[in-house]
């Protein structure tokens, strides 16, 4: 993916590689137009065949003779938007148990709704799955540089990003297309994605005779980009029920377009499901849903300290995803409504996070970390995210951390 001249490469192209070598099967989703198709076509093997399911032609072939479709198209093959014929994978399976060989396969989907369910029952065990994302920080301002995941266990002091720039990052977004195509201005961008996204998938999965209400709850829902979820609320505005609400969120979640990040109980020592946070995968998206217009009305706005916390986040998912891992992320709220921005945890471990839009931070803003106290994991070194300007020890055992240090790690 090239621009300005030069190519972008994606931090998942080392993983997607692998996974390839190890499974008879590939499968990359993600949300429309992040690249999937554009990075698998530029590794691909020379002998590798390529077909759509975009086609409506070979799409109804896939669909009605699946046997027949992998016969005029012999392995190894690429095929793109396989969600569109859900019958291909019983007889891909077939076509993997019988030949044995590695990579026979790579698949496309951006449904992950009704995706999973089908290479769940059909290719457990034969698939390997990556998750992709828009572009991170790192894939659009380190073009060539290799890139690595936050570590809350080891902090690493980088280029510090002014806070315009980082504004103009958030409100921009990492669609591929706004960074390839210098002609594409956003409001074209994301007008045609929304109508595409509501007619080719959204029409796909649920029977809805009006499109304009999904894209109310769409508006509505980046309206609340980092707060609490509120179903009646959400569904008093809309005008549907808690039910439909619910519903229509898990084809934002499965899209890939929001996330959920659900809140950690120290009773269960675990994440729970309850109140989870809306977090935009892509904040351009989101930012344009709200109405923003300019970056600097998004920086300035009441909104800009959420905003901030989402894009952080979202860029430790996306960078995880990249490397074929999850993040085991929470935020932290007790009983008496204590909140702690984001809690990295494992077996044993626990590491807090608040995320500041201030390039001032106190030991105030660490107060909130006394209530992990009661946890039976060890609570670890962790700090404030913020806007200072390098890396410096806050009190003994937590740091001031630059969101440099968080999005902008290489290699």
């Amino acid at each position: 993916m090239k621009v300005g001249g030069n190519m972008i490469e994606r931090e998942a192209k080392e993983t997607i590689s692998e996974i390839a070598e190890a499974f008879k099967v590939l499968l990359v989703t993600g949300p429309r137009q992040v690249g999937k198709t554009t990075l698998l076509k530029s590794i691909m093997p020379e002998n590798m065949n390529y077909v759509t399911l975009d086609d409506k032609v070979t799409r109804e072939l896939a669909q009605k003779d699946p046997k027949l479709f992998l016969e005029e198209h012999p392995y190894p093959l690429l095929i793109d938007e396989v969600q569109y014929a859900p019958d291909l994978f019983s007889y891909i399976k077939i076509k993997v148990d019988e030949i044995k060989e590695p990579s026979m396969y790579w698949l496309t989907g951006s449904q992950q709704f009704k995706l999973m369910k089908n290479v769940q029952e059909s290719l457990a065990g034969r698939v390997g799955i990556v998750k992709l994302n828009s572009l991170t920080y790192n894939e659009i301002n380190n073009k060539n540089s290799v890139n690595v995941m936050f570590d809350p266990k080891n902090f690493v002091d980088t280029s510090i990003i002014d806070v315009n720039t980082l504004y103009e990052n958030i409100f921009k977004g990492g669609m591929p297309e706004l960074y390839v195509n210098e002609k594409m201005k956003r409001y074209y961008f994301f007008n045609s994605y929304i109508e595409t996204y509501l007619t080719k998938d959204v029409e796909n999965i649920i029977s809805i005779t009006n499109t304009e209400t999904f894209k109310n709850f769409m508006i509505t829902i980046a309206s609340r980009n980092g707060e609490q979820l509120n179903y009646s609320k959400i569904g008093s505005e809309v005008g549907i029920t808690d039910k439909t609400v619910k519903a229509w969120l898990n084809i934002l979640v499965t899209s890939g377009i929001v996330y959920l990040l659900t809140p950690y109980n120290l009773s269960r020592e675990k994440r729970v499901n309850h109140m989870p946070k809306i977090v935009w995968m892509d904040t351009g998206l989101c930012a344009f849903l709200a109405g923003y217009e300019d970056a600097r009305t998004l920086q300035m706005s009441a909104s800009a300290g959420h905003y901030l916390e989402t894009y952080v986040i979202s860029e430790i998912i996306k960078s995880y995803n990249a490397h074929g891992m999850e993040a085991n992320i929470s935020y932290f709220r007790d009983k008496d409504k204590h909140e702690i921005d984001l809690v990295f945890f494992n077996a044993t471990e626990i590491y807090p996070f608040e995320i500041k839009k201030t390039a001032s931070p106190t030991r105030e803003m660490l107060s909130l970390f006394k209530y992990l106290n009661d946890t039976k994991k060890k609570v670890m070194p962790g700090g404030i995210i913020c806007l200072c300007d390098k890396l410096m020890r806050i009190e003994e055992n937590n740091y001031c951390i630059p969101i440099s240090s968080v999005i902008n790690i290489k290699k």
